[in-house]
């Protein structure tokens, strides 16, 4: 069962059944071990559906950003919240996130995949404590 997206005048074509099951897996592992699922959705997204790393960013930031909002709330809840650093980094992250695809978007989409792949490869290794 495939689906068509349309997003800036090019048309993808997604396997909606391998969507679903690669994003219950990866939820269900990342849920186990206490770990986000954005880097492994990202690769799912771009190797597997073969979309474009330029939507894939911005369907993955669109996915954290619930989880985001609540997880701030509970936090100001909880009087964990730095308001100052907070009006900092909401704007720049807003901004970012706007021109962020455009950019992706102008760039060899082989240079945004390894560019991922670097960012990805230290992040594993941070998390294992090698970096």
């Amino acid at each position: 069962m495939y689906i068509h997206v349309n997003f800036w005048g090019n048309e993808f074509k997604v396997n909606v059944i391998v969507g679903c099951i690669g994003a219950f897996l990866i939820a269900v592992v990342s849920s186990m071990f206490g770990f986000g699922g954005g880097p492994f959705m990202v690769p799912l997204m771009a190797v597997v559906l073969g979309l474009p790393m330029y939507l894939v960013v911005g369907s993955s930031l669109l996915a954290i950003f619930f989880s985001t909002a609540m997880s701030s709330a509970r936090h100001y809840g909880f009087g964990n919240f730095d308001l100052d650093l907070f009006l900092v980094m909401f704007p720049a992250a807003l901004l970012a996130g706007w021109i962020a695809p455009k950019i992706a978007k102008r760039i060899n989409p082989l240079w945004v995949k390894r560019i991922a792949v670097i960012g990805l490869t230290l992040l594993g290794l941070s998390l294992l404590g090698l970096f």
